[in-house]
């Protein structure tokens, strides 16, 4: 038998299966399906894993038999890879248990659920500066992905009605938008989904690793509908400077007379910058910027499943975007993308603007950034690691780091540092590399994931994807204990890769193991999708 033969472990478990002495047909033993440890207590038989069983089985066995396959799952307060809010107190779970039936779309039918709804909308207006927060213009989404599909199509519009008002083409040569490189997927979707040319500008270590606004300006022109400017990179947490980019768009219109408006992807930063970086110029404080996105399940501190679009006002929401629905019983209005959503969400998101406050947000955030501000000092002291994001350099123009406390410098102020989300951006420094050159980043992810942590590696955006990170995102369930406990591990595996007599064999075997065949059924093959553009669509 050669070793290199791939082996089927599912026509493995199907040959070992003992035979029952009745087999039928219809009803006997699935060659696809599962036997589950507890099947002999429960007296169930083998579940089928892409069919419906014949019978089923009690509650109370059902509930067992699936609960114990997610455990194989990875620990939510282990991964360090996403952005996603992961725990809530007590009682907002039983908010949410409570309203878990309730669909937010029948507004008729639950008139109190809308009138949360409105509060936040109001709410998140009032904190982004809105002109008219009573008049606020905004919906809840499932999350800043549909909530950017919302903006750029207000924004397409617009730009539509203006080209037909001027008798010009909207067709020739088409409307287009502009953003980083750096761009998460979402914002790419628009433009493939929306039939909307995509022009990615490239980022470079100069430009933080983000939108550089004076190369932006060079793919403006008079077929922009807008500029995506993301509050937040989710490669490495550094902010887009929100205030340049309109400082220069208002020069292009008044040299050029066309007028080209900001979208703020704040998905995860318009969360954390009115509590810890509050004299930072980036919302509707702004004229140029008509619309802002924020996910709710990110530090909005909300569970999975809700985020947000605010219009500067009701004229930047172009009418034929608003449905109006005769549902119900009464007349309800729609600009999203779904229609049933779940309205728990939405009242776990009021949960936490009525328990926080606005001293709330900005206590966990600034204990999230605390947090990273220690893991990025720790990883660069080591001499192991370099990190990218910025958010532990001090704003101390010209002084020296030695200097910093003879100053009166606050080290717990966020606004005394570089400004930016609690997210830590490392990969392996150049005299690291320069003494190992055989060891590879990629192999720290797969170590530390056997310790239960989940750290991604992945390459930055074009033009730097030869460069490789590792980032970790600061929640508020990442206390400094964790992180504590989190440097113990990244060091104690580094150490022992360079002590290794053959690393190179032990960690490509365990790499291989880490990305092991698993069944693809209900799964689109490689080589479904188009090549990969750069834009980051690893997880978040």
């Amino acid at each position: 038998m050669a070793l290199s033969k791939h082996i089927n472990p599912d026509r493995l478990i199907r040959e070992s299966k003992e035979k029952k002495s009745n087999h039928h047909h219809l009803t006997g033993a699935d060659s696809d399906s599962t036997s589950h440890p507890y099947g002999a207590r429960y007296g169930t038989a083998s579940i089928p894993k892409f069919h419906l069983p014949t019978k089923g089985a009690s509650a109370q066995t059902t509930y067992q038999l699936i609960h114990d396959e997610l455990s194989l799952d990875g620990s939510p307060c282990l991964n360090l890879a996403s952005f996603v809010h992961t725990w809530m107190p007590e009682p907002a779970d039983k908010l949410m248990m409570e309203n878990m039936s309730k669909n937010l779309i029948d507004q008729d039918e639950y008139p109190m659920t809308q009138q949360i709804h409105t509060r936040c909308v109001s709410i998140l207006a009032d904190l982004w500066h809105a002109p008219s927060t009573h008049q606020a213009v905004g919906t809840a989404t499932t999350g800043s992905s549909e909530a950017i599909q919302l903006g750029g199509l207000a924004m397409k519009r617009l730009w539509q009605e203006r080209r037909k008002a001027e008798g010009k083409s909207i067709h020739e040569p088409g409307p287009n938008i502009v953003m980083g490189a750096n761009a998460q997927v979402a914002l790419e979707k628009f433009a493939r989904y929306f039939e909307v040319e995509c022009r990615l500008v490239p980022i470079s270590v100069e430009s933080k690793y983000r939108l550089d606004p004076k190369k932006a300006m060079q793919y403006v022109d008079e077929n922009t509908i807008g500029v995506y400017v993301i509050l937040g990179s989710t490669y490495t947490g550094h902010y887009e400077p929100v205030k340049e980019m309109s400082d220069l768009l208002d020069e292009y219109e008044q040299k050029t007379g066309i007028s080209v408006p900001i979208h703020v992807d704040g998905a995860s930063g318009a969360f954390i910058a009115p509590f810890a970086h509050p004299k930072l110029l980036w919302d509707f404080k702004l004229p140029r910027v008509v619309s802002i996105n924020t996910s709710g399940h990110k530090f909005g501190l909300a569970y999975v499943g809700v985020g947000w679009v605010v219009w500067r006002s009701k004229e930047y929401l172009p009418k034929d975007l608003i449905f109006e629905l005769h549902y119900l019983g009464s007349v309800e209005y729609s600009f999203s993308l779904n229609f049933s959503r779940p309205a728990a969400p939405v009242i776990a998101q009021y949960f936490n603007f009525v328990h926080l406050g606005f001293e709330g947000y900005r206590a966990v955030a600034k204990d999230d950034l605390k947090n990273a501000r220690l893991l990025s000092r720790a990883l660069e002291k080591s001499g192991l690691y370099t990190v990218l994001s910025d958010i532990h350099r001090p704003k101390v123009g010209g002084v020296l780091q030695q200097s910093v406390k003879a100053i009166g410098f606050d080290e717990e102020n966020p606004e005394n540092y570089e400004e930016g989300l609690p997210v830590v951006s490392f990969r392996f420094s150049d005299s690291f590399q320069e003494s190992y050159p055989e060891i590879q980043q990629k192999w720290i992810q797969i170590l530390l994931r056997t310790k239960g942590w989940i750290v991604p590696n992945y390459e930055l955006a074009p033009d730097l994807e030869k460069v490789e990170i590792l980032r970790v995102v600061i929640r508020e369930n990442v206390t400094e204990s964790l992180v504590d406990r989190l440097l113990e591990d990244i060091m104690e595996v580094t150490q022992d890769l360079t002590k290794q007599e053959s690393p190179t064999n032990a960690l490509n075997l365990l790499g291989k193991h880490g990305h092991r065949h698993h069944n693809n059924a209900g799964k689109m093959d490689e080589g479904s999708a188009l090549k990969h553009s750069g834009t980051y669509s690893k997880q978040c």
